[in-house]
């Protein structure tokens, strides 16, 4: 079945909904993660493409998300902050082009970034864009069309708003504000030319179902890059408690995430200090980018090891003459 599934999608089909759940019931999966390898190598090549974020603006949330660290419905340590010195966020960006990061991201805390932040924050893009090669990407919320211009006119190619879990395991997570007005703001990026980055968090109570629910909505928007977090349970926060996936969760979750979305960069991100010890199972198991350096409010990886170890595994982490999406 996993082969007759692969050979149909390298030839321009598609998965359906209860083959995708049959393969997750599979009892011997490594057939499985080979076949998610095979489809990456079509449609992607060999190419790892990194991407790495600073946190613009932190903490004092309004949103009430359950997992998240920076929400006021939370009482954790968390760094509070309006707006990153903005000399600091040109450093870094320049820092990770130099490194060979392909992408940058600033991230901002909040429902959406205000006018005047939004301005301010614009005007480092321009900087950067005027002084390094590295590809542009913002997520900053729940943002309108105007808003979502004025970043692109800044240089900003990519925007990022995860879609976070299954629409029917959503209301479970967040009350503040629903997955319709994330897909809302996803389709207005998407209106005005700009690549999408959307993906959500796996670990948070939600089926493996669920986790295919997902990766089909994800599918449906045509989204070119997946960021796969898997939930790293926050003191302070109402999922501090929360059990962890099993190893085989969580590459199940890679594998079926590429045979949903067979062209898209399934991407490495939040939680990978879990996983460190399957990490090269998982670049085994249809992975084609990866989340490099810190992350919003945890420490993130060594770049330079991480190039090692992309480039051990088989890959290719030189940027390409147009940033790979």
């Amino acid at each position: 079945m996993v082969n007759e599934i692969k050979n149909r999608i390298l030839a321009g089909g598609a998965i359906t909904n209860s083959e995708a759940i049959a393969l997750a019931q599979l009892k011997d999966k490594e057939e499985l993660y080979a076949a998610a390898d095979d489809i990456r190598k079509f449609f992607k090549g060999d190419h790892f493409d990194m991407c790495s974020i600073m946190n613009a603006k932190s903490g004092k949330c309004t949103q009430d998300c359950k997992w998240c660290s920076q929400s006021m419905f939370h009482k954790t340590d968390v760094e509070e902050y309006e707006l990153v010195d903005l000399k600091e966020a040109e450093a870094l960006a320049k820092e990770n082009a130099a490194k060979g990061v392909h992408k940058f991201s600033l991230v901002t805390s909040g429902r959406k970034i205000s006018k005047s932040n939004l301005t301010q924050l614009c005007g480092v893009y321009k900087k950067i864009q005027k002084d390094t090669p590295i590809h542009l990407c913002a997520s900053m919320g729940l943002l309108n069309k105007s808003d979502l211009m004025q970043l692109k006119e800044a240089g900003v190619k990519h925007y990022h708003c995860n879609i976070e879990t299954a629409p029917s395991f959503f209301p479970e997570l967040v009350s503040t504000h629903s997955i319709e007005e994330k897909v809302r703001t996803i389709r207005h990026a998407k209106e005005l030319g700009m690549g999408v980055c959307s993906g959500g968090i796996i670990g948070m109570g939600e089926s493996q179902e669920q986790r295919i629910e997902m990766a089909f909505v994800l599918k449906e928007l045509e989204i070119e890059s997946i960021p796969i977090n898997i939930l790293m349970p926050v003191e302070g926060t109402a999922m501090e408690g929360t059990a962890k996936l099993s190893d085989e969760e969580i590459l199940t979750a890679f594998a079926l995430f590429r045979f949903i979305n067979p062209s898209a960069n399934i991407r490495l991100a939040g939680g990978r200090s879990l996983i460190a010890h399957i990490q090269e199972k998982a670049l085994k198991a249809g992975v084609s980018a990866a989340l490099v350096g810190d992350y919003l409010t945890t420490v993130g990886t060594n770049i330079k090891q991480d190039k090692a170890a992309f480039e051990q595994a088989g890959f290719s982490v030189e940027k390409q003459s147009c940033c790979s999406k």
